[in-house]
């Protein structure tokens, strides 16, 4: 979850109103991060300036994510907690959880806006029109106008920004609503997005994510390709770094492979999801490749791009998931051996076929499933990191200061620190890599320029 604050001096005809503050909270996926970004530019155009973070905020604006009921119970915890801790504040709603389940939300005595995805650009004109406390109102959360594009990016931070390039998914998973959240796979022209990175190099951000529903399904409005686009950012000039947020398998294509093996900017990192490494389960899930097909393209790539950092999602407890199929993804994961693991307990999502499946896996053993995993991830990633150690890289350093140290990011995504320079912060500079520290992050040597 983010957090930011902001301070507003609403105006109008006659004189300066008292100063407001304004607080953001974003729950879930890199998207709804830029997106929560862009709403917050609005609001200090209109007038915002940056408050202490921590204070009591006037107005509240929760972008909120419904991937799992979790995440849906986690967005009605923060909205409670703050509607009792500031009652007179004004509350708006927005994400996926707003789109999906608008008059849940509506229905908390202190609400003020539920405001669906495709009104997510309106919300600072909607809250400065509202002017006093009246009850929920919701707008734009009605099936079928899930049609249009909001244009977002991150400025959060110093060194990196999240780039919206596609949103929505024409796939549909048996377990998964967004299709029904974020609607049908569409996209801003290639142009358009080049303007948006260049707007982030002028603001000095040197790496950029490109962050979507479906990022390899870019193109699909616009009659352009997911390779189009990656030609066209890799030539605008202040950007360093390119990273690909999530990639489906079947769209990590020869093409994409062969750009991003040649190019300087995008970097030797792949988040690509998994969700089941046993066939039965993926074919169950209603994803479009088998483990052959996975396995095939994580050899691909590791073969044109050595010491590539894969990123993998798995869904364990998915409905008539057996102790042996769990143990055949287990068999699968240490055969690919990627760096890192995204684990995550099945979750009924209502309106999806996996809601109506036999065999629901009881709580405690999805639980032993996540638990399992999770330790497998932390060994491949000391062992990814073991093998990258002695090596040379390098890494854009962050502004975080913590115990004397900074912190940053190799090409291939390995966390690592030095210690603390104010000059090195948003500069790239070469180091020779050493050992994990118990949290995981590698100690670097800065090597002379």
């Amino acid at each position: 979850m983010y957090f930011c604050t902001f301070v507003v001096r609403f105006k109008n005809d006659s004189k300066m109103s008292p100063v407001k503050k304004v607080g953001f909270y974003t729950l879930g996926c890199k998207l709804n991060f830029s997106e929560t970004s862009t709403i917050a530019r609005a609001f200090e155009q209109g007038g915002f300036v940056r408050a202490v973070r921590g204070e009591r905020a006037d107005i509240y604006v929760i972008n909120s994510c419904s991937v799992t009921e979790h995440a849906d119970k986690k967005c009605r915890n923060i909205v409670r907690r703050l509607i009792k801790e500031n009652p007179g504040a004004v509350v708006v709603v927005t994400g996926c959880y707003a789109q999906l389940k608008p008059q849940e939300l509506a229905a908390i005595e202190g609400v003020d806006l539920v405001v669906g995805n495709n009104d997510k650009g309106t919300i600072f004109e909607r809250v400065a029109a509202l002017g006093a406390k009246r009850g929920a109102t919701v707008h734009t959360c009605e099936a079928g106008e899930l049609t249009g594009f909001f244009a977002a990016f991150s400025t959060g931070d110093r060194t990196r920004s999240f780039l919206k390039v596609q949103d929505g998914c024409d796939y549909h998973c048996s377990y998964c609503t967004i299709p029904l959240a974020r609607g049908a796979s569409r996209n801003l022209p290639v142009a358009d997005l080049v303007r948006e990175a260049e707007a982030i190099a002028a603001k000095g951000q040197r790496e950029i994510v490109l962050t979507g529903i479906n990022v390899g399904d870019f193109g699909r409005t616009t009659g352009e390709s997911f390779v189009d686009l990656l030609r066209a950012l890799d030539a605008v000039g202040g950007i360093d770094r390119y990273r690909i947020s999530s990639i489906e398998p079947n769209l990590l294509t020869d093409e994409v492979i062969a750009f991003t093996a040649g190019s300087d900017k995008f970097q030797p990192h792949f988040h690509v999801p998994l969700q089941s490494g046993c066939d039965r389960i993926l074919a169950l899930m209603r994803r479009r490749y088998n483990t052959a097909r996975f396995a095939e393209r994580i050899g691909a790539v590791r073969t044109q791009i050595p010491g590539v950092f894969f990123g993998i999602d798995v869904i364990v407890g998915f409905p008539g998931e057996t102790d042996e199929d769990f143990e055949v993804t287990c068999r699968f994961l240490e055969e690919i051996r990627p760096a890192f693991l995204h684990v995550f307990p099945y979750s009924v999502r209502p309106n999806t076929p996996a809601a109506e499946m036999d065999g629901k896996v009881a709580p405690d053993v999805a639980a032993h499933r996540v638990q399992r995993l999770g330790e497998l991830s932390s060994r491949l990633y000391r062992s990814f990191c073991a093998a990258q150690q002695g090596r040379e890289a390098k890494v854009l350093w962050e502004s975080t200061r913590r115990g004397g140290d900074m912190f940053g990011f190799t090409e291939n995504y390995i966390k690592v620190r030095t210690p603390f320079d104010r000059e090195r912060i948003n500069t790239i500079t070469r180091v020779r890599l050493g050992a994990l520290d118990a949290d995981g992050v590698a100690q670097a040597t800065i090597l002379s320029e």
